[in-house]
């Protein structure tokens, strides 16, 4: 008997959360392990004021992420060289392979829905702690 689900369509409810290893707590959303979905995952993430990530990649998945509420900074290319500022309503596209940082700079909570075309829960991502130090805050 096969391990995956049946075709189907399935509502998940945002309650659970999971830990990524980025360093953000991710609420459980759609993915392989929740709704057997094969190319698509979708979560939503809720960034503390002050909270920051890991520096990191996701080498072989894109990420799409869609600002609800808050403010928030994304440092990105090969020596985080980059700066991305993104307030509630901007839409964000990370390509596969691009290193990235992104810190909750406000005094409020940063939400946003974020979706990725590894439908993993525990994505494939690869840490950069070489690059931690180049961005500081």
């Amino acid at each position: 008997m096969s391990d995956e689900m049946p075709k189907a369509c399935h509502k998940v409810r945002a309650e659970t959360t999971y830990d990524g290893k980025q360093g953000f707590t991710y609420f459980e959303g759609i993915a392989k392990e929740t709704t057997g979905s094969q190319a698509i995952c979708m979560h939503i993430l809720r960034i503390p004021p002050g909270g920051r990530a890991k520096a990191h990649k996701h080498e072989t998945h894109e990420t799409a992420i869609y600002v609800i509420e808050g403010r928030a900074v994304m440092y990105w290319g090969e020596r985080l060289e980059h700066l991305m500022e993104t307030v509630a309503g901007d839409m964000v596209y990370i390509p596969a392979n691009v290193p990235h940082l992104p810190i909750n700079t406000s005094d409020s909570v940063v939400t946003a829905v974020i979706a990725r075309t590894d439908p993993h829960e525990r994505e494939s991502v690869v840490l950069l702690p070489e690059l931690e130090a180049l961005v500081s805050g």
